[in-house]
């Protein structure tokens, strides 16, 4: 399965934020999209979701134009994990998770046991069964964002997008949630995630993408597009890129002086 966007222009309604985009995404790899705050990241996520109509140019999904897709057909080939979740009700993690098999249920139809066996499923590939029971809204942080990612596989897609997943998690964490990230790809699904640490680019990403002025800096392989001159651009600090003794992963370190 295949994600193509040519020439994509993407915005809201009188505010234009980005033009000109192209990437193809595959299933089994996975694309970490950098830019900094208000680069339209986010909007970017949500246009090739189809939540936002595109503005110019073209998605097309197997080789077939988004808008061709009804929404529960969709909702069936792409999953999306947004950058944080709010809820007020004391659903158990397991019914949170059962929320991603509505893109499977006819209207006002229940969860059937194949469902509720999907949706063990997916806290066991993430290593959470043992929160099946545990109200979500009482769970740590970093545990609600690993049900939220167990939520989006529910669905069985074939995509999934991610925007800064590990926004607000501690170290532990965020490396829990990107080694989930990895094994998933490894799994045979297209992983499409946002990013504010470089490094996290480093340890997951197949390509990275750099968003910047409204359109794409550049794409390629991590260490093609993750030089010093291109953090410069993207952030306006100094960086250094560094070999990671031991280990064929790079490094970013920020210039302080």
């Amino acid at each position: 399965m295949k994600l193509t966007v040519e020439n994509l222009g993407f915005g809201y309604p009188g505010k234009p934020l980005g033009r000109n985009v192209s990437l193809t995404v595959m299933t089994g790899e996975v694309l970490c999209l950098l830019g900094p705050n208000g680069s339209g990241k986010t909007t970017l996520f949500k246009t090739l979701l189809g939540l936002l109509p595109p503005q110019g140019g073209a998605i097309t999904l197997d080789g077939s134009a988004l808008g061709h897709w009804s929404r529960r057909r969709l909702a069936q080939r792409m999953a999306y994990v947004p950058q944080a979740h709010t809820a007020y009700f004391p659903y158990t993690v397991l019914d949170i998770v059962l929320m991603g098999r509505t893109a499977h249920l006819d209207l006002f139809a229940t969860p059937s046991q194949r469902d509720i066996d999907i949706a063990a499923a997916a806290l066991q590939a993430l290593h959470i069964a043992a929160l099946r029971d545990e109200v979500y809204t009482q769970i740590s942080g970093g545990q609600r964002q690993l049900v939220m990612i167990a939520r989006a596989l529910a669905q069985e897609p074939g995509f999934l997008v991610l925007d800064e997943p590990t926004a607000s998690l501690d170290f532990g964490n965020q490396v829990v949630v990107l080694k989930h990230i990895k094994a998933l790809a490894k799994g045979g699904i297209g992983i499409i995630l946002s990013t504010h640490d470089p490094d996290h680019a480093f340890a997951c990403a197949d390509r990275v993408a750099l968003l910047c002025d409204g359109g794409l800096l550049c794409t390629g392989s991590p260490r093609e597009v993750m030089t010093p001159a291109n953090l410069h651009r993207l952030y306006g600090v100094e960086v250094d890129v560094i070999p990671l003794a031991g280990s064929e992963r790079w490094i970013c370190v920020p210039q302080l002086r």
